[in-house]
């Protein structure tokens, strides 16, 4: 019998070698769709808008069509309900920010005369001629970065352009999202996926997008709670704009733990600006007591329960996201990682056994988030309608 020589490689380091190469494989692909999805930006933003929104009216949407009502004409109700409460809270934020406007003015005002008078009658003794060199050296510095300022003012136009645009693509996606959706996911497993594991990718799918609408509501409750608790601080305290600071602080928390935090400071800086540095004070007491009950209760049991992620990986993909593509990363790497998470879950699991009795609707990483699935009248086999960002009408339109 021939005896087979000993390997010149160890086996620690051809494992290492095959275990990096394949790494290297995953990163040039995440690499190149890093690149493609910075090309398209405005495209993929539009998109994660649209299906974030879709998870958010999905259900309703559901509900109704459930309740009888025409998918089509479901899906035009759940539109219009979102419309007036997003219209009727911007126009709260922008009556409370005219009406609030000369007063604002005038505080500001007053505090500027309460340093002016703090500098000259204080610890600092400057005179009037030192405060009157550092005002003309602020107002030269205006002057002379004019030219910055107006193309800083018509980059932002172009900004709010973009945004508008975007918005609008991101509405007419969602229109067919939530009324076309089925077809469109089963087109994309069809095409995207190979036949003997559809059944398990399919289901995969379903948890995933179950665990996006538990990250939605969650995340809509977390940042309804602290909006409350730091609009009504500022109310108490006396800081102007209390409900536009409210309003700016609860779209900032649906990225967690940083968003509450980056918003709650500028609420700081207003009380500071308009009513002095013991309000301010206070205003931060209060930041700081919101940010520790959501990073303590809030978020651990609404929204870690929902999408069974750890507070570690959600500051980690907050970062990571920030760093490589700013505020839209921060925005979209949570519900990527629950995502992922929950469809990687469903794949995990041992498919069942020949002859085994299905599972019963809203088992598994679905029925821990917390989300119902009814089955579809008339599908072939039990699945939610509309229960991805692609499900199809459940009645004729």
């Amino acid at each position: 019998m021939e005896q087979r020589e000993a390997p010149d490689v160890p086996r620690g380091l051809r494992v290492a070698g095959a275990v990096s190469w394949r790494l290297l494989a995953i990163a040039a692909v995440l690499f190149v769709l890093g690149r493609i999805a910075s090309v398209l930006a405005e495209l993929v933003i539009a998109l994660g808008v649209a299906l974030l929104l879709a998870a958010l009216l999905a259900p309703l949407v559901d509900r109704l069509t459930r309740w009888g009502v025409p998918r089509t004409a479901a899906t035009v109700l759940a539109l219009l309900l979102g419309l007036v409460v997003v219209g009727g809270v911007l126009a709260l934020v922008v009556i409370t920010v005219i009406n609030g406007l000369p007063g604002l003015q005038a505080q500001a005002a007053q505090t500027v005369e309460g340093v002016h008078h703090w500098l000259r009658t204080g610890p600092l003794r400057l005179s009037q001629g030192q405060l009157d060199d550092w005002v003309q050296r602020i107002t030269d510095y205006l002057r002379t970065s004019q030219s910055g300022l107006t193309a800083g003012a018509v980059s932002t136009a172009t900004t709010v352009l973009s945004v508008g645009s975007g918005l609008l693509l991101a509405l007419f996606t969602l229109i067919f999202f939530l009324r076309d959706g089925g077809r469109i996911w089963r087109f994309a497993l069809r095409v995207a996926v190979p036949a003997h594991v559809r059944d398990r990718v399919d289901v995969a799918g379903q948890h995933a997008f179950h665990s996006l609408v538990a990250y939605v509501r969650a995340s809509a409750a977390v940042a309804l709670m602290d909006a409350v608790g730091i609009g009504v601080g500022c109310a108490l305290v006396g800081v102007p704009l209390s409900a536009a600071l409210a309003a700016l602080v609860f779209l900032g928390a649906f990225v967690p733990y940083v968003g509450a935090m980056i918003t709650g400071s500028i609420a700081v800086l207003m009380a500071l600006v308009t009513t002095g540095p013991l309000p301010a004070i206070i205003v931060l007491a209060v930041v700081v007591g919101v940010m520790q009950l959501e990073g303590h209760v809030l978020q651990p049991l609404i929204l870690g329960h929902a999408v069974r992620l750890h507070p570690l990986a959600i500051v980690l993909g907050v970062t990571a996201g920030f760093l490589g593509a700013g505020v839209a990363g921060a925005v979209f790497s949570v519900p990527v990682i629950a995502l992922l998470n929950a469809g990687i879950r469903a794949l995990a699991e041992p498919p069942p056994e020949p002859g085994a009795e299905p599972a019963e609707p809203g088992a598994g990483p679905a029925a821990e988030a917390g989300a119902e699935r009814p089955p579809e009248p008339g599908a072939e086999r039990p699945a939610q309608a509309g229960s991805e960002p692609a499900a199809d009408a459940a009645n004729p339109d």
